[in-house]
């Protein structure tokens, strides 16, 4: 670039000025320096959020008040979904339950008892299969005939998910070597929709069945002397100490000159075996009082003639099941969390933005250019010349120092000069320590 009182002089590729122009009508800054970055500042840059107009953009369009506005409900709308995503997140982390019935159906078949042909040469040798499926009620109300294996609603948890554990004893005299089997929840995540146990033989035998409930969060039998004073036979240990505490509000028995003690009543003597208590030692001495929940056995006759399949026994059990709402408060958050149609949304707008700024910029520069030309190309080289002595590094240097001798007294100096005698040498050079 030359100028009119300069021709011939090259100078360096002109850069904006970083800061407005001086004697310039319009306080503007140059668009060049952001058309000269490289491609990779470029693309780094466009991944900051540019939703928001600038001031100046907004004075020279009025109407770019309304994409403010929204921009302001954008806002609103976001900090109202982050505080439903909260309470939603929570909600998950402790589900509500409501209980409901599990009927449990216990019932076996059989197979090549009869044969027809005794001395056929191929014929498979008799067996039974004991089956133990179950499924939420609806209502109390079963319409399906029993013994018969249903599909369970996708709403609420699988069959096996409820036990712990389930343990089937078989006749030790009939089946010697195996005749316990035990399934764990712990060593089989994957739920189930049922048991089934099968084994070769052809003689009637009674199974004996013992499920151990899988309770979340879980639940405690309370002691005699507990149980007398609640009134709960089994629940978790957090309503136990909630009703603890109801017990001991009702009955006024907190102490008024030190509330984080209480008296214990004849009742609450018999279980803490003390006459005041600390509410923070409720949750230690109760432990002694809370036992694991009763398994529940049950008792099957392993049929081999008549209707198969046999069995016509079904229990019922009380369990807990989370709201089918749960399920969907899931499903809400994932889409929330995968949402591509708004991110691509967001990316138009950002672009659409910066395009605005840069025609602004440009604006800028040509408007500034025109009504002072002179001065702006004069403001231009000299923030030029202060960018090249920044880029050189001679922007904080000081000749005047530099001439003096106490410059090359400081501490600095003698690190320097003895980095500068030990550096590699390059070869074919006269660099200090070359050959």
């Amino acid at each position: 670039m030359s100028t009119p009182g300069n021709l011939g002089v090259k100078r360096m590729p002109q850069k904006p000025p970083i800061r407005p122009l001086v004697g310039s009508p319009m306080n503007t800054v140059s668009p060049l320096k952001a058309m000269e970055l490289s491609a990779a500042a470029r693309r780094k840059k466009q991944k900051l959020p540019e939703k928001q107009l600038q001031d100046k953009v907004a004075s020279i369009l009025p109407e770019s008040a309304l994409y403010t506005q929204l921009l302001e409900f954008e806002a609103r709308v976001d900090a109202a979904l982050s505080r439903k995503k909260v309470d939603i997140q929570e909600a998950l982390k402790n589900p509500s339950c409501v209980q409901k019935t599990l009927r449990i159906y216990v019932f076996n078949t059989f197979a090549n008892q009869i044969r027809t042909i005794p001395k056929k040469p191929n014929a498979e040798p008799p067996t039974w299969t004991l089956k133990i499926v179950g499924r939420i009620l609806e209502d109390g109300v079963d319409p399906d005939q029993p013994g018969v294996v249903q599909k369970s609603n996708p709403l609420y948890p699988k069959f096996s998910s409820f036990f712990k554990r389930v343990t089937i004893s078989l006749d030790q005299r009939l089946y010697p070597e195996n005749p316990l089997i035990i399934w764990e929840n712990a060593r089989s995540p994957a739920p189930h929709e049922g048991f089934e146990v099968k084994r070769k033989g052809d003689k009637e035998f009674s199974a004996n069945i013992r499920l151990e409930m899988n309770y979340v969060p879980e639940k405690f039998k309370l002691s005699p002397a507990l149980m007398e004073v609640l009134g709960i036979e089994v629940d978790t240990r957090p309503r136990i100490i909630a009703a603890i505490w109801h017990y001991v509000k009702a009955r006024k028995l907190q102490n008024p000159n030190d509330p984080a003690f209480f008296n214990c009543d004849p009742p609450l003597q018999r279980v803490f075996g003390e006459e005041r208590m600390k509410f923070t030692m409720v949750s230690q001495k109760i432990s002694q009082h809370l036992f694991p929940p009763q398994p529940i056995h049950l008792e099957h006759k392993i049929k081999l003639s008549g209707n198969s399949p046999s069995g016509t026994a079904c229990y019922d059990v009380l369990v807990d099941v989370p709201f089918p709402i749960q399920r969907e408060l899931s499903a809400l958050l994932a889409n929330a969390e995968k949402n591509k149609e708004i991110d691509t949304c967001d990316e138009a707008i950002c672009t659409a933005i910066r395009k605005i700024h840069e025609h602004r910029r440009r604006r800028s520069f040509f408007l500034g250019f025109s009504q002072s030309p002179v001065e702006f190309i004069n403001a231009l080289i000299e923030s030029q010349s202060r960018d090249l002595k920044l880029v050189a590094g001679e922007a904080s240097r000081n000749a005047e120092k530099e001439r003096r001798s106490d410059f090359f007294n400081q501490p600095w100096v003698e690190d320097a000069v003895i980095r500068y005698l030990n550096r590699k040498p390059v070869a074919g050079s006269d660099a200090p320590g070359s050959t």
